[in-house]
């Protein structure tokens, strides 16, 4: 049957390296080493880099953010808002392995699809996003 087999759109090589390109470059002009990630569809580290002067740290959060973004197909800094008046969630999701409910994560998208998703951790989350947002911003 044809539902027993999915087709999945994902990510290539080459367009992760443009965004990791296009990252960078926003990093330096902010002046902030980051930690970049981008993931395929399913939250799988496709493509990484930990710019010079990075905090060692900054590599699991920006992991974590490019599987959240994935994993849910919405950027992270939308589960704030999401959680933050809801007591279950809210006292839940710091128990959620590897969920990061601040900016710096975003899903790749091809039309309705997701595609993968990026994640950015160096600077205040706020920088994470002009970091992420400038690698979306090469590829759309």
């Amino acid at each position: 049957m044809s539902s027993d087999i999915l087709t999945k759109k994902s990510i290539g090589t080459a367009m992760a390296g443009r965004m990791i390109a296009a990252a960078e470059a926003k990093a330096v002009e902010l002046g902030i080493p980051m930690a970049i990630s981008i993931a395929d569809e399913s939250g799988v580290q496709k493509a990484f880099v930990r710019m010079d002067g990075a905090p060692l740290l900054a590599i699991q959060v920006a992991v974590n953010k490019a599987k959240t973004a994935a994993g849910f197909g919405i950027p992270t800094h939308v589960w704030h808002d999401f959680i933050k008046d809801d007591a279950p969630l809210a006292l839940g999701a710091p128990h959620i392995d590897g969920l990061v409910v601040f900016g710096g994560g975003y899903p790749i998208k091809a039309g309705d699809a997701v595609i993968g998703a990026i994640g950015v951790s160096g600077g205040h989350y706020s920088d994470d996003m002009k970091v992420a947002e400038a690698a979306l911003a090469a590829v759309s």
